[in-house]
């Protein structure tokens, strides 16, 4: 029997279902979305001005389809289009687990099992589950289990559907995305979500495949990102000590069709809310099913990224000690164009510095300060504050940290900026953004990454 898709609902409304259902409404206008969230407060925020997520464009995709085919309720009163939904998003987070079998690598999949539950326990009809979050390989079963266990007569289809977003292109990514990757067990159920997405997306960019293959491409997706910047890293570290250039390098390592030039910029690290939490899964997985050498691997490429950003904040340390102590902070958010500081490296920079008794100036464009400095377990000595410009942060600072790679902070005028600077400042650029030349000539030494 042929599946239609004309009712959607998406539980979590944060950085993964919210954009996605707004692109899917804006794309698929006969087509309803509701996404329900437990918190209320999200929810008002994607019913106001001031959506909770900042991303390139969002705000004029939802402009132009909330309160036409697009819905944003708190779950208790969303229980209606859960009923009506022919397909049901599962965009809830799946951090690392802090406790019991597996704590510090495996998924936590409560948030997602209590999801399923949830739409056992009131959905109607036949409905097609789809998992959008990044779940590890079987988590299928544990959702199949749950909709047998808990249905109230209703019948269901599960579906993997991993989202391939980058955090600032995210819209671009859902309106061209390289692939769409569908994986299921019945033709006829990945047939109608293909469907939604052939409104808007080539049929040769939707790849279809099993439920196993899709959960475990999304991780072995992130994985080979991640290891390509561990990858530069390392190398970065090196050029450092021969005086080759890691961005001349890189190029000519781009160059070569087999390996291309994306994920080759050297930098303090990778952050976000996905790399770090999916290798640790990859890790835990291969470790669950014996498989110690790849565990070794993937571990590997963690520990590359933690070492990486020790040696720029030790470097940073080790010049401040020795006069007042005080360092800026540029940049907290784990890339440009996000207010996203989840897994950033500037948490773990900002703690040592903090614990060690250095006093800290921070900045960014974006990044909430009230809810970044929830992030830190400060030393009884240590101080921090947040500053309102680059300019402020860097007043009276004896060092200079670049760990968000803003166009702005390449703009900087730093002659007018050395004179209110420390004795001897110097900058330490995590993204090589600084304009070198300019801050050097204004009296600053400057470390760049990768550079002699």
């Amino acid at each position: 029997m042929k599946l239609a898709i004309q009712n959607i609902v998406c539980i979590g409304a944060g950085y993964v279902g919210g954009p996605t259902m707004a692109v899917i409404a804006d794309r698929c206008p006969s087509i309803q979305v509701t996404v329900i969230d437990r918190d209320p407060a999200r929810i008002a925020a994607w019913n106001s001005a001031t959506l909770p997520v900042f991303e390139p464009g969002l705000d004029a995709v939802v402009q132009r389809c909330r309160g036409r085919n697009l819905h944003f309720l708190p779950q208790d009163q969303g229980l209606a289009a859960l009923q009506a939904a022919d397909a049901i998003f599962i965009a809830v987070n799946t951090p690392t687990k802090l406790v019991g079998d597996g704590a510090g690598k495996a998924s936590d999949l409560s948030f997602v099992e209590a999801c399923a539950r949830y739409i056992a326990e009131n959905a109607a009809g036949h409905t097609i589950v789809i998992e959008k979050s990044t779940m590890p390989v079987r988590a299928a079963d544990t959702i199949k289990r749950i909709l047998k266990s808990n249905a109230q007569g209703a019948t269901f289809d599960i579906l993997s559907n991993p989202e391939f977003l980058a955090e600032g292109t995210a819209i671009r990514d859902l309106e061209k995305p390289d692939r769409v990757l569908i994986g299921g067990e019945r033709p006829e159920a990945i047939d109608a979500l293909a469907e939604v997405y052939a409104q808007w997306v080539e049929p040769a960019a939707i790849i279809r495949t099993n439920l196993w293959s899709a959960e475990l491409s999304k991780l072995a997706a992130n994985a080979f990102l991640a290891q390509r910047v561990s990858s530069i890293n390392a190398i970065s570290s090196l050029c450092e000590a021969t005086e080759a250039d890691v961005d001349q390098v890189a190029k000519v390592i781009g160059s070569d069709s087999r390996i291309g030039p994306k994920f080759l910029k050297a930098s303090v690290g990778f952050g976000g809310s996905c790399f770090k939490k999916d290798v640790l899964s990859l890790v835990y997985l291969c470790e669950f099913y014996g498989l110690d050498a790849p565990a070794a691997y993937w571990q590997a490429v963690l520990d590359m990224n933690e070492w990486q950003k020790r040696r720029v904040g030790l470097a940073a340390a080790k010049h401040a000690a020795a006069y007042a102590r005080r360092i800026a902070v540029l940049g907290l958010a784990f890339k440009k164009d996000t207010n996203d500081f989840r897994e950033t490296p500037a948490i773990d920079i900002c703690n040592y510095l903090l614990a060690a008794g250095f006093h800290l100036l921070l900045h960014d464009y974006r990044v909430d300060s009230a809810a970044f400095t929830r992030q830190f377990s400060s030393g009884p000595d240590a101080s921090l504050a947040f500053a309102k410009s680059p300019e402020e942060a860097i007043r009276g600072a004896d060092a200079v940290l670049v760990l968000t790679e803003w166009d702005a902070y390449g703009q900087l005028d730093w002659v007018a900026l050395r004179a209110t600077c420390g004795q001897a400042p110097a900058i330490f650029d995590g993204r090589n953004v600084v304009n070198r030349s300019a801050a050097e000539k204004a009296g600053f030494v400057v470390r760049c990454i990768g550079k002699a």
